[in-house]
Order: C-alpha cells, then sequence, then structure tokens
C-alpha cells in the first residue's frame, strides 16, 4: 500500500543543523506526520551536497512508487536536479502529485533566465511561495500553479502578561540569524557601536546568536576583534528555546544584504516572543513586517538610515515597547497548523 506522502528534502538526520532550509523541512514534515500519520509520509534525506545528487535518479523513483503526493524542499542546485527528475518519471506513474515548498523568496528571480526549468515546474500540481510578492512575480512569468504558504514555526507564543518590558538603557537588540556577511552581521555591530560613540553614553547592547557560516570563520573571527563592551557573540540556540531567549530582548535586529528573502525565521521567532524587529526593507518586507505596528523599516543597504533609526528609537523607546502586544497577535498567523493549511487542502484533494 503507497504512503500518502514522499517528502524529499533536507532533513540532514542525526545533525542539528539550524539553517532556514533544513528547520523549515523538518517543521513541514513533521506536522504533515502529525496531520497523516507517521506512517503515511515517507521521507528521502538529501543532506549531503553532491554526493546526494548522484543519488536524485533513485531518490525520486522511490519516492514516486511508494507516494501519492511527492513533496521537494530544494535549494538553488537541487531545484535543476530534481524538478526535472520528477517531471520526467512521472510520466511512468499514474495518479501521482508533485508538490515545491519553497524555502526564502529567490525562486521567482532564478527562474527569469532559466525558462528550461520553469516549463518543468509549470508541470507540479502546486509551488508553495512564502509570500504575496513570490506569487505575483511568478504569475507574471506565466505560472498558474502558485499558491501562498507562509513560513511557519511550532512555538510556545507568550501570552500578554509573560511580555518582558524594558526599563533603561542600555536597551538589550539582537541578531538571531545564520552568522554571515549576507545577513548583516557587522552593518549590526557597526551600526550600534556608531550610535552609542554618537551618543556618548550605551544606549544599546547587541547579542548575535546563531551558527557561524563555515566558509566565513575567518571573516567572524575578524570582526570579533572589532567588538567592545557593547557587543557580543552568544553563540547557537536550541529551536525550543528561541522564545525564552528573545523574550528579553528590546528588538530584533534584521539589516539582511539578501533582497530576496522570503520569511525570515528569525522574524517569527521574535514575534512570538513579543519582540519588534528593526529590519532593512528587502523585497517581501511588507508581507511579514507591519511598519510601525510590529517593526521599523529602512531603505534596503542604507546603513545612514538604519543608524538613524536606532538614534530615533534611543530618543523615543515608547514607540518600539508598544509594538510588543501586536507582534504576538502577528506570530499567530505562522503556526503551521494555520499557515499550511493550503498545502493540506491540495493533498487532500485526490
Amino acid at each position: 500500500m503507497r504512503a500518502r506522502i514522499c517528502v524529499v528534502g533536507h532533513l540532514a538526520e542525526g545533525l542539528n543543523l539550524l539553517d532556514g532550509q533544513t528547520v523549515k523541512t523538518k517543521i513541514v514534515t513533521e506536522e504533515l506526520q502529525n496531520r497523516f500519520g507517521s506512517e503515511q509520509v515517507l521521507t528521502v534525506d538529501t543532506y549531503g551536497g553532491r554526493k546526494t545528487l548522484f543519488k536524485s535518479p533513485f531518490q525520486v523513483f522511490y519516492a514516486l512508487k511508494n507516494s501519492r503526493n511527492v513533496l521537494i524542499f530544494p535549494a538553488h542546485n537541487g531545484l535543476r536536479v530534481y524538478a526535472p527528475l520528477l517531471a520526467f518519471q512521472r510520466r511512468f506513474f499514474k495518479g501521482r502529485k508533485l508538490h515545491y515548498v519553497v524555502i526564502g523568496g529567490w525562486l521567482p528571480k532564478f527562474l527569469q533566465k532559466r525558462r528550461w526549468l520553469a516549463a518543468r515546474l509549470k508541470k507540479f500540481d502546486g509551488i508553495y511561495v512564502e509570500t504575496t510578492t513570490m506569487k505575483k512575480a511568478l504569475e507574471e512569468q506565466g505560472f498558474s500553479n502558485v499558491h501562498v504558504m507562509p513560513n511557519c514555526k511550532k512555538l510556545t507564543v507568550l501570552t500578554p502578561d509573560e511580555l518582558v518590558y524594558p526599563t533603561e538603557a542600555p536597551y538589550k537588540l539582537c541578531t538571531f540569524s545564520r552568522v554571515m556577511k549576507e545577513k548583516g552581521i557587522a552593518t549590526a555591530a557597526n551600526a550600534v557601536k556608531s550610535v552609542n560613540e554618537t551618543l556618548g553614553y550605551q544606549a544599546f547592547s547587541l547579542d548575535i546568536y546563531g551558527q557561524v557560516d563555515t566558509n566565513q570563520t575567518e571573516w567572524f573571527e575578524t570582526l570579533k576583534q572589532t567588538f567592545g563592551d557593547d557587543v557580543r557573540y552568544c553563540g547557537c540556540v536550541d529551536s525550543d528555546k528561541s522564545v525564552e531567549t528573545l523574550k528579553n530582548y528590546f528588538a530584533l535586529l534584521f539589516p539582511t544584504h539578501f533582497y530576496t528573502e522570503g520569511i525570515p525565521g528569525t522574524i517569527i521567532d521574535a514575534y512570538a516572543a513579543g519582540v519588534p524587529v528593526i529590519s532593512a526593507r528587502w523585497e517581501s518586507f511588507s508581507d511579514v513586517v507591519d511598519d510601525g505596528k510590529t517593526g521599523i523599516g529602512y531603505e534596503f543597504n542604507n546603513t545612514e538610515q538604519f543608524e538613524q533609526t536606532l538614534l530615533n528609537i534611543a530618543e523615543n523607546n515608547s514607540t518600539v515597547i508598544a509594538m510588543k502586544g501586536t507582534c504576538i497577535e502577528k506570530s499567530k498567523a505562522y503556526a503551521p497548523e494555520i499557515a499550511m493549511q493550503i498545502l493540506i487542502e491540495q493533498i487532500e484533494r485526490e
């Protein structure tokens, strides 16, 4: 008897990887298992880079043979392999449905110069993107099978009486993402240092959390040598401790240099902890942040505006404090059972 679903994705079984691709793949898989039962959800782990790609034809055959719905979660390189293989091999299996759950916001731009790949993806039964911005961009490329499924996390959201309100400077800021240049970690550290120097006192402190990108350890070691008393690296936090850790912070900084972010999991963590976000306005910013209600945005890659935003907040911190209750309400939309409803409906439609 065939299973209802086979997940083909970056599960990194036995490892505690905290990158967005692995985390989202595991969250969606666990929710599907909760909904349909573990015996109805098969898994194929694609972790392993090029070594795993050699196995891809056999993994695809296994998934199509043994399930009625195949879900894939690949990034750039994996997509170029798994999507064509699935589109081709499905010809030999009746009644199979193909679903692609997109992680991040890069897909529309990626497909603009890869029409051959777009043609294969248009044959899928469903493509699930994180934001309305992405859906619109793909529809402009001729897609008619795109659905919005926000990023999601299973978190214990704070209640209003559990919110922590800061009372005096230095106000605690943090970053809570992969530690790499492109996430704006140096931008955040330098901004806090600059603002404190401008004001002449320590208005803010900054704690940096997250796994250091394996290709950027030397860069980060060099950056750490520039940290003063107002900036420190705090290591990694287990996913089930994110809310407990973040709730004590004044605001989350998200000065990303990735314009095509989707819905960053770090912002979902912050909302659940009642922590507003101060963020660069990336492409899908308005899908995630209600400017002035759950956070404050500044022009993308505009460091001066970022620092001015912090200066304004130092002078009037009540604007951020007033957002905390709205953040916990906003976080409820990113619970898996809510965010994944469109995917569940498509799977049940057999």
